[in-house]
């Protein structure tokens, strides 16, 4: 065997950590230069709203979807386990549990880097090979508080109010199905519903769903600003963006949990 063979995946994994670590150190700098742009409230204000539709209010239907299903399989899949060993109202208990807690924020997070992370990598990744973003720096506007610093506080601002409502239509899906399918009553399910509840929860889900919607928007705005190549560049941000945003959220989502819980 060569000596230069045996060296290739060591190079290759080398050259891989040095690569990300340059990255994280870029994405770093573009989230320290949106801080120092917060000031600049007359750029980047009149914007929020209408990121904050975009990233929000259009997102709700796909939560919605997720969730309402994300409901009624976890009342099926709880009364399953439970048949004969636990009693029936403990289904009330799993739904709200896993809900509030893991699934809504986390299901809610991936569809979000989906359909939010790509759209916003898309959108300046063609702004910046068209040379758009260059156009912005000619005029004297700073691109970072017109593009970043609206798209990232739209994310969150608005990931814990549609993770929140999610998780409550989940909830309402999951006790609409303990009652026609499970022939449970409102009284049951409620009494699993309250049994280990703690309005903590709620806060722990706002705190992932908070950090989610940070991480999707920021890494969406990054991989949009260093796009290069063409068409065929704003493809591959896309998809890194995608990527690597649910990878952080499943991060992010153990690290909540082994400091918050």
């Amino acid at each position: 065997m060569k000596t230069g063979t045996l060296f290739d995946p060591l190079q290759v994994t080398g050259r891989s950590a040095v690569d990300t670590a340059a990255q994280i150190g870029r994405w770093g700098g573009l989230v320290l230069d949106s801080f120092r742009a917060l000031p600049r409230v007359r750029t980047w204000g009149p914007l929020l709203l209408g990121q904050m539709a975009r990233v929000g209010v259009n997102s709700v239907p796909i939560a919605l979807f997720i969730a309402t299903f994300t409901g009624v399989v976890m009342a099926l899949q709880a009364s399953y386990t439970f048949t004969g060993a636990v009693p029936i109202y403990f289904v009330g208990t799993l739904v709200g549990k896993t809900m509030i807690l893991e699934l809504g924020p986390v299901l809610t997070g991936l569809a979000l880097s989906g359909r939010v992370g790509a759209n916003i990598a898309a959108e300046l990744g063609t702004m910046r090979v068209t040379e758009q973003i260059d156009a912005l720096e000619t005029l004297a506007y700073d691109p970072v508080a017109y593009l970043v610093v609206p798209r990232v506080l739209a994310g969150i601002i608005m990931f814990p109010a549609v993770v929140i409502l999610a998780t409550a239509i989940g909830i309402v899906a999951g006790w609409g199905t303990s009652l026609e399918l499970l022939d449970m009553s409102t009284p049951e399910f409620m009494k699993g519903l309250r049994l280990f509840f703690d309005p903590w929860d709620v806060q722990f889900a706002a705190i992932k769903s908070l950090s989610f919607g940070f991480t999707v928007t920021s890494v969406g705005c990054f991989f949009g600003f260093t796009t290069t190549g063409g068409a065929e560049g704003v493809g591959g941000s896309t998809t890194r963006a995608v990527v690597v945003s649910s990878m952080v959220i499943l991060v992010l989502d153990a690290f909540w949990a082994a400091t918050l819980l």
